[in-house]
């Protein structure tokens, strides 16, 4: 079986960041092979896109210690085997990301339309990704949702097997009877200090 993993890393990132604080961040290569020991799977690929924060002139120290979080958490993934980084970029008027999602859904309808691949791994909290999902399905590959406990897409997780990782177990979620979801609890080892 040929899996890839497509991940949202913005998205990733922020939710990591959120769980986790300034002080912390999630070693990817080890996230992702504890992701494929739960799966019983291996990734045969792994395409991970995000974009850089935007760097004003003027600094605060909270502002520091995000971007400092970020450049290591992103440098952790660039350093994993099999990842390929995708770097969109922001806009210099808003700030907000370019390029990213849209290069993340091509790329799933492109590769199911290449029968590169059999299974579709898609971690991301968002549910703007549908649209491509529904071309996998319709090109009769399985479709998986991974997500962190803090950035579930809900509507996905009623159409489509979704495993939600716990990185911290102060803050739960309570899935809905009718969501195929599982949880899976992360345990020690996972993170790093700054």
């Amino acid at each position: 079986m040929r899996n890839y993993l497509f991940i949202d890393g913005s998205n990733l990132y922020t939710g990591q960041y959120d769980l986790l604080g300034s002080k912390k961040y999630l070693n990817f290569n080890k996230f992702i092979n504890k992701i494929q020991k739960e799966l019983k799977t291996t990734f045969n690929k792994i395409y991970f896109y995000a974009s850089y924060s935007p760097q004003p002139k003027r600094l605060n120290k909270k502002q520091k210690e995000y971007l400092k979080n970020e450049a290591l958490f992103y440098k952790n993934v660039k350093n994993t085997a099999k990842v390929n980084f995708f770097n969109g970029y922001r806009s210099k008027t808003s700030g907000k990301e370019k390029e990213v999602d849209v290069k993340l859904a091509v790329d799933i309808v492109d590769f199911c339309h290449q029968n590169k691949l059999d299974n579709v791994y898609l971690f991301s909290g968002d549910a703007d990704f549908n649209h491509a999902l529904i071309i996998a399905k319709k090109l009769k590959k399985k479709t998986f949702i991974l997500a962190l406990q803090n950035r579930i897409p809900n509507r996905f997780a009623y159409l489509y097997k979704t495993f939600v990782f716990i990185l911290n177990k102060n803050r739960r979620f309570k899935a809905f009877p009718e969501q195929k979801t599982k949880q899976i609890f992360l345990k020690d080892g996972l993170i790093e200090n700054i």
